[in-house]
């Protein structure tokens, strides 16, 4: 759920199908913050937009128990802000995995 500009989420333990993929980074670029249900890449997309539409710095608390999903979490942020980078130099939606993104995902 969102608590205005927060994000609160639980680790599911289990793959949900579809939930993280590029359709779903498709979508939620197209749209601000609160007009589609609650998800990740909501909260990157603002992120994004701020960074670059008002050029304000922008810093992202992943915070929670071991075990929560700290990690996972900063993978899809980096996930999302780089298809976002490869979208705005023009890259087709299937070159959107880059070197730089697979090297900071993989650290």
């Amino acid at each position: 759920t969102n608590i205005g500009s927060i994000l609160a989420s639980v680790n599911p333990y289990k793959p949900i199908p579809g939930l993280y993929s590029v359709d779903a980074i498709d979508l939620y670029r197209q749209h601000r913050l609160g007009e589609l249900p609650p998800h990740i890449f909501a909260t990157a997309n603002e992120c994004y937009c701020c960074l670059w539409k008002r050029h304000d710095s922008q810093c992202v608390l992943i915070s929670g128990e071991s075990g929560a999903g700290k990690t996972e979490s900063t993978k899809l942020l980096l996930k999302f802000l780089s298809a976002m980078s490869q979208t705005s130099l023009g890259a087709p939606a299937s070159e959107k995995s880059t070197c730089v993104e697979k090297a900071i995902l993989e650290s």
